[in-house]
């Protein structure tokens, strides 16, 4: 029996000693690394914010009547100057005749008195008149002189209300639907207006931003006056997509609310399509400062411990995987702005970090530009693929 078992140990051992020499001479897992480098990065701020119009002016009309005419196109581009709507002029033609008419009574009123005057002055002259006759015929002639005035403003007021029965538009823009139709009466300075032009090129983008935030971004700013960094804002819109014009922070309101705490910046951007209009929802992507020598790191190289905190997993130049804690600024794209836990030329692991464990030896593998491309478009392809399932 003895015997028995002697031989059976032998065995196992002779069985177990080529396997223990052939997980010796195992080669370390393969991983996929990235050297980061550092750099100066434009720091950026998303802040919601609304489309306004550049200029919009109301369309009220100035005198009351009938509409006879509408002369534009809804929803069309006006000039100023353009005539949009017609009021029935025919009262407000008979009151210009009217004015004419007294005009016309007063000049001639002026032209007898003002002969009579000038008889008497020369009648005063022979001394055969008295003064105060003289001075009846100039108080005479400067009265008719004074209603002549008084008929000629009348006149002017007269034309002015109806050249007024023409309704023009004062700002060159998109004139929205009209209010009203042919037909409908209208009066001066009505509460309803009867159409609405917007001038959207440029459109003005107003968002809201902290105090705080508006704080570290006129901080930022000097340094970006300084050419360290852009201030063009970037746009996105509601379905995702970039605006392709840029915009510049043209105005502030100089003061903070304060039930919100925040402050209205006023950004313009060209708009030469009309894509943006006013009332859309979009975000606006501003800059907020430069973090120097700050390092870009790719999101998949990055995850969290069990604390939450941002980590990731460094190669040493002995192979030896080390986990670091970083700081992680904001998000950049495909990458993470970190500025404390990394230095100038780290090795991250972005491929195979199951096989990468702390104070484990790795063989590490320079990730290249083709096969980041390319596992890109796969995690693309996939997302789109999930989006059709």
């Amino acid at each position: 029996m003895r015997h028995l078992l002697s031989l059976i140990a032998l065995t196992a051992a002779a069985l177990a000693g080529p396997a223990l020499a052939q997980e010796g001479d195992r080669p370390p897992p393969g991983v996929t690394v990235v050297t980061v480098r550092a750099s100066d990065v434009n720091l950026t701020t998303t802040l919601p914010g609304r489309v306004v119009a550049s200029a919009e002016a109301e369309v009220r009309p100035q005198v009351a009547g009938i509409i006879t005419e509408r002369l534009f196109d809804e929803g069309g581009r006006v000039e100023a100057g353009d005539v949009l709507y017609k009021i029935d002029p025919a009262s407000y033609e008979a009151a210009v005749a009217q004015a004419r008419a007294a005009v016309a009574q007063a000049q001639s009123q002026v032209k007898a008195t003002r002969r009579e005057a000038d008889r008497l002055e020369t009648l005063s002259e022979r001394n055969v008149v008295s003064e105060q006759a003289l001075d009846n015929a100039v108080a005479a002639r400067d009265s008719a002189l004074a209603s002549l005035q008084a008929a000629e403003a009348q006149l002017q007021s007269a034309e002015i209300e109806l050249d007024r029965t023409e309704i023009r538009a004062r700002l060159s823009g998109e004139i929205g639907r009209s209010m009203v139709s042919p037909g409908a009466l209208v009066t001066a300075s009505q509460g309803t207006a009867l159409a609405t032009v917007r001038n959207i090129d440029p459109v003005y983008v107003d968002v809201t931003q902290s105090a705080a935030e508006l704080l570290a971004f006129r901080r930022g700013n000097l340094a970006m006056q300084t050419g360290e960094g852009s201030q063009e804002v970037r746009l996105t819109l509601a379905d995702g997509t970039v605006f392709e014009q840029t915009g510049m922070l043209t105005a502030a309101e100089p003061v903070v609310d304060p039930l919100t705490g925040v402050v209205v910046l006023r950004i313009e951007f060209a708009n030469p399509e009309k894509l943006l209009l006013p009332g859309m929802y979009v975000q606006a992507e501003m800059p907020s400062g430069v973090a120097e020598g700050a390092i870009l790191v790719p999101q998949e190289g990055v995850s969290r411990n069990r604390r939450g905190q941002p980590t990731a997993l460094v190669v040493g130049e002995d192979g030896v995987v080390e986990q670091r804690v970083l700081s992680v600024l904001q998000d950049r794209g495909q990458d993470w702005v970190v500025d404390d836990g990394l230095e100038d030329g780290d090795r991250v692991v972005v491929g195979g970090l199951q096989k990468a464990t702390p104070g484990a030896t790795v063989s590490a593998t320079e990730q290249s530009a083709d096969k980041a491309d390319a596992l890109e478009s796969a995690d693309e392809g996939g997302a789109e693929g999930q989006a059709a399932e």
